[in-house]
């Protein structure tokens, strides 16, 4: 399965590469794209694709027979500005990376909003040698203002936010789960991956 992005269409192949067919065309309507990022099954087959533009993710059946639609444009629970990946766990809960929110969003198999994260992350324990071994930096790093208050009437507000609060995702553009639903979440802004895993 590809999302071909430019041609708002999923294509379909075989594992050696041989063309099946494919679904979608540009617009808005049911099963229909605007710039499709992300892709993803769950373990009936069934398949999800993050509708970047349109603020939505969208579920098909195996053979791209459309399920529903989740989510629609805004910053509320359950909304989505540009989610850029998709993935879904053992329990069928479904984790998107919202890009322009600034955050990861779960939602329930049936596309009800469960919970948000804005990011949580520490210093890994290869930045913990690097500072031991350069204690000049890691002296300025405790004297750092690492949580600095943003004016929330800013324009942008949380892309400025994400951008000076270190511990917050930045640039979130792809989330996978393990077989053990250990949470992977790729910062495009700050180069790095958080980790985390799902509690009950």
């Amino acid at each position: 399965m590809v999302v071909d992005g430019g041609n708002c269409r999923v294509q379909r192949y075989t594992k050696e590469g041989r063309f099946l067919g494919q679904w979608g065309g540009y617009g808005a309507g049911p099963g229909q794209f605007n710039y499709p990022w992300g892709i993803t099954t769950d373990g009936a087959g069934n398949i999800f694709v993050a509708d970047w533009r349109n603020d939505r993710i969208q579920k098909f059946d195996p053979d791209g027979g459309h399920l529903g639609s989740f989510g629609s444009s805004g910053n509320g629970d359950g909304e989505f500005n540009r989610p850029a990946s998709v993935a879904i766990d053992r329990d069928g809960d479904i984790y998107v990376a919202d890009w322009g929110n600034e955050r990861l969003q779960v939602l329930s198999p049936n596309g009800g909003f469960r919970a948000k994260l804005r990011g949580e992350s520490g210093v890994s324990k290869w930045g913990q040698d690097y500072f031991l071994s350069n204690q000049d930096e890691l002296e300025e790093r405790h004297k750092a203002d690492l949580e600095p208050h943003i004016e929330p009437t800013l324009p942008d507000f949380l892309r400025y936010q994400s951008g000076s609060v270190e511990k917050l995702f930045w640039g979130p553009t792809s989330v996978r789960i393990d077989q053990r639903d250990n949470i992977y979440v790729v910062e495009s802004c700050r180069f790095r991956i958080q980790v985390f895993r799902k509690t009950a």
